[in-house]
């Protein structure tokens, strides 16, 4: 059979400080009864155990409580309760009163919310009635005493515990309140930084991905082909590709060393014109039809740019032989662009693709709140995407 004794849990151990004050209480009693130094006299009506030996036991128990001040603070209040109403039946010793006060506050401290609350109330109305009980029936301005005594050792202590109590909470809850805070600027921060990672990811697969492909297309001609003059004119574009990749990687690198923003350098939508040409002189048949009205805020125009680029980088690399043809169209508070190519079998892509360009395209879209589909349509591939263009908003 398992020992009863196995069946009792453990109290926690005594926190060093509470040892640290029973021992000096009770030390301090000791002495106190050594030099015969009580707090009633042996001729007080009230002091039915006279002679110094029956403080000890009070004493000593309050001792006792005082090591569970932190790790039983009810328990503590009510044992201590009865010591020092023992106490009261003897010469007194004002070790075990000032053991008891702790005793109180630390019950406030430590305790349970609902029991400070009813220690606060309980230790209040005893004052209470020791001021007006002891008055109503001596009528001596005297015993008004005992009720200063039982406020000064009973609801003194719980009101300050109370007190103590309520400054930890507040402090910890301004504490938890702060990792809050910190908490939610760092997942801020995480995004922000995850955010402009995706743009600059996006910046650098659109700038640079035309000119690569360019080079990958011309390169590869070159190396097949067994021609002077069209090996000279594969290098011809491969060196204009090469120099503005170049010039453009040096510019979104002078951004993120340097944090400066040229506004100049912000592709527009009257770059478009250059744009296409530089996807003729690559091989393509491109035709620009561009109907807007009025300034474009900015990063809409960067968003229309980026589309329109990217998507003739991928009908460089994809599109079968044909006209491509793009349009914008600005109406009903939207900028609509078109680009459609001719779609068909392939052997495969002229110059290799990694898909991130329709993710790319889809959430330039979506961050300014438009629309973006793309897929066959006919015999055509066809990339269609609606910005909106708030009123009254121009750069």
């Amino acid at each position: 059979m398992t020992p009863c004794w196995m069946g009792v849990m453990a109290l926690p151990r005594p926190h060093r400080f509470d040892v640290y004050i029973a021992a000096g209480g009770l030390l301090g009693g000791l002495l106190l009864v050594g030099i015969g130094l009580g707090t009633r006299p042996s001729s007080d009506p009230i002091t039915l155990f006279d002679g110094p030996w029956p403080v000890l036991l009070p004493l000593t128990v309050l001792a006792g409580c005082e090591l569970l001040r932190r790790t039983a603070p009810r328990a503590a209040l009510l044992t201590g309760t009865a010591a020092i109403c023992a106490d009261l039946v003897t010469q007194g010793n004002l070790a075990t009163i000032l053991m008891f006060t702790d005793v109180v506050y630390a019950a406030v401290l430590y305790g349970p919310l609902a029991s400070a609350r009813r220690i606060q109330w309980i230790t209040g109305l005893l004052t209470v009635a020791g001021t007006l009980v002891p008055f109503a029936v001596w009528r001596v301005p005297e015993a008004l005493l005992i009720g200063v005594v039982v406020g000064v050792v009973a609801y003194g202590p719980a009101a300050t515990g109370w007190i103590v109590r309520n400054h930890r909470d507040a402090a910890e809850a301004a504490r938890l309140r702060a990792e809050q805070t910190a908490l939610l600027a760092e997942m801020d921060r995480s995004q922000a930084v995850t955010a402009e990672r995706a743009r600059m990811a996006r910046e650098l697969h659109d700038m640079v991905a035309n000119h690569l492909s360019a080079i990958a297309i011309h390169s590869t001609a070159a190396l097949s082909i067994d021609d002077p003059a069209t090996s000279r004119e594969a290098l011809t574009v491969i060196r204009e590709n090469s120099v503005d990749g170049l010039a453009e990687m040096r510019r979104l690198i002078g951004i993120l060393r340097d944090g400066d923003h040229d506004p100049s350098a912000v592709p527009t939508l009257d770059g478009l014109t250059a744009l296409v040409d530089g996807a003729r002189a690559n091989g393509l048949d491109v035709t620009l039809d561009a109907c807007h009205h009025g300034s474009v805020p900015a990063p809409v125009e960067l968003a229309a740019y980026r589309i329109v680029q990217e998507s003739l980088t991928n009908a460089l690399k994809h599109a079968c032989p044909g006209r491509v043809t793009v349009s914008l169209a600005e109406r009903d508070g939207d900028l609509t662009i078109e680009v459609s190519s001719p779609y068909g079998d392939r052997d495969g892509p002229r110059a290799p693709g990694s898909g991130a360009g329709l993710v790319g395209m889809r959430e330039r879209a979506a961050l300014l709140g438009g629309t973006f589909r793309a897929g066959p349509r006919g015999a055509l591939w066809t990339v269609h995407a609606t910005l909106p263009v708030p009123e009254g908003e121009s750069e």
